[in-house]
């Protein structure tokens, strides 16, 4: 092993010297702090730190009940700052979805005329609009799409692999929606944080 690694205890200033760290010890974190702190420098943030401008807060999103898209927005606001109400006349922001529709086309088949993959689409409409109804976010079309291979496995697995898949593609609508919302609703009177 290299002197630089060694096991043997390594004094660190503002440490008794009981603190007893090892080379190695000190190393990672050296390491860890320098990471946090390029992190920091470059404006990484986790997930979850979608915010609104407190003037648009409280947040309504107004779906059909059955909306996956709906459930991805609840479910990524989890400890955010935006909070949801079920009210709309308390809502500040009516976050709209206003349809979500699902395809499919066959994409490959073999020689024999099996399909060998689908093309899978998920289509949502969106606007948002303040309390007074004024429309802050015009209507926004995605469609997303995934290629989904048929293979030769049982009806009711791939059934449920096809199900997974727009789970994902909803997750991915409230992902960008609600990086929309961010980019296009600036704090009145502010330069939207730059």
């Amino acid at each position: 092993m290299s002197p630089c690694f060694s096991d043997a205890p390594v004094w660190t200033p503002g440490l008794p010297l009981s603190g007893h760290f090892t080379r190695r010890e000190a190393w990672l974190s050296a390491l860890l702090v320098g990471l946090l702190l390029l992190c920091a420098g470059c404006g990484f943030q986790l997930r979850g730190s979608v915010e609104v401008p407190a003037e648009y807060n409280p947040l309504y999103v107004q779906s059909a009940s059955d909306s996956l898209v709906r459930l991805a927005i609840k479910d990524l606001l989890v400890g955010s700052k935006v909070r949801l109400t079920e009210d709309r006349s308390e809502a500040r922001l009516i976050l709209r979805i206003l349809s979500e529709q699902r395809s499919s086309r066959v994409a490959a088949v073999d020689a024999n005329g099996k399909t060998l993959a689908y093309e899978l689409h998920y289509v949502v409409r969106f606007d948002a609009l303040d309390a007074s109804g004024q429309q802050r976010v015009p209507p926004q079309t995605m469609d997303l799409l995934r290629n989904f291979d048929n293979a030769d496995v049982e009806v009711l697995g791939k059934q449920l692999e096809e199900e997974m898949i727009y789970e994902d593609f909803a997750t991915d609508a409230a992902d960008r929606i609600l990086m929309r919302l961010r980019a296009v609703l600036v704090p009145v009177g502010g330069d939207g944080g730059q």
